[in-house]
């Protein structure tokens, strides 16, 4: 059972990265799916997140309007569509798949914002 995280790196401010959780060992599409991030000496924190069915989204204040989190069931895949990038959202973002019954959580990304 395993998510791997891919896709961040360095961008500019104002500029888009998007990430991606693949998911082996088990199928996304009965899960919840959420990203969550931790910038240094801060706590982790929720930034999006989507229902099993793709039904509804939520988004941490700090980035509505700006990122976007979809899924592919088929690719049992997430990703995270993240646009217009401040420094402040620079951090280790991590992808998590939560049931009843099961948590799972990626290796995490790095994505930093910087000119």
């Amino acid at each position: 059972v395993q998510l791997v995280e891919s896709g961040g790196g360095l961008e500019q401010p104002g500029g888009s990265l998007r990430l991606s959780c693949a998911a082996s060992g088990f199928t996304l599409s009965s899960y919840h799916m959420r990203w969550h991030r931790q910038a240094p000496g801060k706590e982790r924190e929720l930034v999006a997140g989507i229902s099993s069915n793709s039904g509804s989204t939520n988004y941490a204040d700090s980035v509505k309007g700006r990122f976007s989190i979809s899924r592919d069931n088929a690719k049992n895949t997430v990703y995270l569509q993240m646009n217009s990038l401040k420094p402040e959202d620079t951090a280790v973002y991590y992808c998590n798949a939560a049931s009843y019954t099961q948590d799972y959580w990626g290796q995490g990304t790095q994505v930093t914002v910087s000119s």
